[in-house]
């Protein structure tokens, strides 16, 4: 029964689903009417306004998206009739001075006809008055750009500076210049806020699958600073209110100081998750001190760069894109650095296999010394003779690997040679005292004394005893000391090469 049940509930479920489509319920268009509430005051709090949005439905959040972009758009409106009031003066101003130049030409004119005793002015000089007289009278003003103006005024008066009304001299024009682009300044942080307000909304929206893409390009297009640089006045003037704006510089200032902080934070975090490691590590003796110093210096690695991103953040930048890029050139980067990325996978490999560690005398790549450093790029090694040879990873790894330090035990293989006419058994029973009564030669093995071979010059003795890597050398060569010494003093020799050359001499009969 219940296996019948369950058949049916398959058979009807594209028939609910059609019905529940149908009637609007997985409709995908949000229905009409839904208003804005959040909008009501645009000087919310940031941190209020995240709580606010916060429950809404990605329906809601679109209608409070148009809602703060027509804020946003009345804001940028206003800014550019503001700029377009400041273009307009800066003309002016400009044409004033055409209009000066023009009087001052036609006045020199003047006294230069009445010193020459001529009746009338230059033609030249009748023609630059008119220019003028022309430029003086046609400077009209719309009401849009006399509306810029007179909220320039007013906020000119409320920083208690003294603008003249009637704007009609060259000081009075400056000044009502400068005032209009602080207006634009203060409109600009205004707009700031507002764009900060609308990303807020954004964010949740595009958390709960919203399209925000025309939203991000409306903001890139309209934000930022736009300064005429042919104007110094007005440069200094813009660059001046946006350094001590609210939203600008102070802004910009105090996000500097956090980023700047929370590195050095951080740079002290890793600092102690360094030590941490370093003493957690130093308890597990399976683990080779390469992999230790890799493990604590990823450990200080990993701190710095989770506190540059913090960082990052603090400045307002989103890691977004940020991690976008980084993984988007991580793919061209490793493609052009194959050689490095083979060392450094060889580099990882040998942490985890161990085939040496710090200290190890090895013998690899043509290359016989101790191991001094091993980065994640190339091995370093100590010569004997004191040189410092660097070896990529990827030839450490691809080659054979002699470990001569890295066991307990090591064997010395010495060959001494007697004469043909000495005492074989007498010559053993010394290199055995010798061997045996040597202080740093071990017991187990037991060292080996035997006739190896008869050469051509001498009868050669192999002598073998077992020593620990550190005393190799001190045992090979005083060995070889008191071989020498006590054969001489037994008498036994120790020839040299030697070869017999026998003469034959052939007569020759005469007839």
């Amino acid at each position: 029964m219940n296996k019948n049940l369950t058949t049916l509930n398959w058979l009807l479920w594209p028939a609910i689903a059609l019905m529940l489509v149908s009637k609007g319920v997985f409709a995908a268009d949000c229905p009409s009417g839904i208003k804005a509430i959040t909008n009501e005051d645009a000087q919310v709090l940031v941190e209020v306004l995240a709580h606010r949005v916060k429950p809404l439905t990605k329906c809601e959040l679109e209608a409070e998206a148009q809602a703060w972009l027509l804020l946003l758009k009345a804001k940028v409106a206003e800014i550019s009739n503001a700029e377009v009031a400041a273009i307009f003066k800066k003309e002016e101003i400009k044409k004033a001075k055409k209009i000066e130049a023009a009087l001052k030409d036609l006045k020199e004119a003047k006294q230069d006809a009445d010193r020459k005793g001529a009746k009338e002015a230059s033609q030249e000089a009748k023609e630059a008055l008119k220019e003028a007289k022309q430029v003086e009278t046609k400077l009209a003003r719309d009401a849009a750009l006399q509306k810029e103006i007179e909220a320039a005024k007013t906020k000119a008066k409320k920083e208690g500076k003294s603008v003249v009304a009637s704007d009609k001299t060259k000081e009075a024009k400056a000044d009502l210049k400068t005032a209009l682009f602080k207006h634009v300044t203060s409109l600009m942080d205004e707009r700031t806020a507002l764009i900060d307000r609308l990303n807020v909304v954004l964010t949740e929206l595009k958390a709960k699958g919203g399209k925000i893409k025309e939203y991000d390009a409306y903001i890139k297009a309209v934000s930022g600073i736009k300064v005429d640089v042919t104007d110094a006045s007005a440069t200094w003037t813009m660059i001046a209110g946006w350094l001590m704006s609210a939203e600008g510089g102070i802004r910009w200032a105090m996000n500097i100081v956090q980023f700047v902080v929370i590195v050095f934070v951080f740079y002290l975090l890793s600092i102690v998750a360094g030590k941490a490691a370093q003493k957690g590590f130093a308890k597990a003796k399976h683990i080779s001190i390469l992999l230790r110093d890799f493990l604590v210096l990823s450990a200080r690695r990993l701190v710095l760069l989770i506190g540059f991103f913090v960082g990052i953040s603090a400045l307002e930048v989103n890691i977004g894109p940020v991690l976008a890029v980084i993984g988007a050139a991580g793919f061209v980067i490793a493609f052009a650095l194959q050689n490095s990325l083979s060392n450094f996978a060889s580099g990882i490999l040998m942490l985890i296999y161990r085939p040496f560690d710090i200290d190890d005398m090895i013998n690899v790549a043509g290359v016989f010394g101790k191991v001094e450093s091993m980065h994640l790029l190339s091995t370093q090694l100590r010569t004997p003779d004191n040189q410092l040879v660097i070896v990529p990873n990827n030839s450490v790894w691809g080659d054979v690997i002699t470990n001569v330090t890295g066991i307990t035990r090591r064997r010395i293989d010495l060959v001494f040679g007697i004469g043909y006419n000495d005492d074989i058994d007498k010559a053993q029973s010394v290199l055995e005292e010798i061997v045996n009564g040597h202080e740093l030669v071990l017991k187990e093995p037991e060292p080996v004394v035997k006739l190896h071979e008869l050469a051509d010059s001498s009868v050669n003795f192999v002598c073998r005893p077992w020593v620990k890597p550190d005393d190799y050398w001190d045992v090979y060569w005083d060995i070889t000391r008191a071989v020498k010494r006590r054969f001489d003093a037994e008498g036994v020799s120790i020839p040299f090469p030697q070869r017999d050359v026998h003469i034959y001499q052939e007569t020759t009969s005469t007839t």
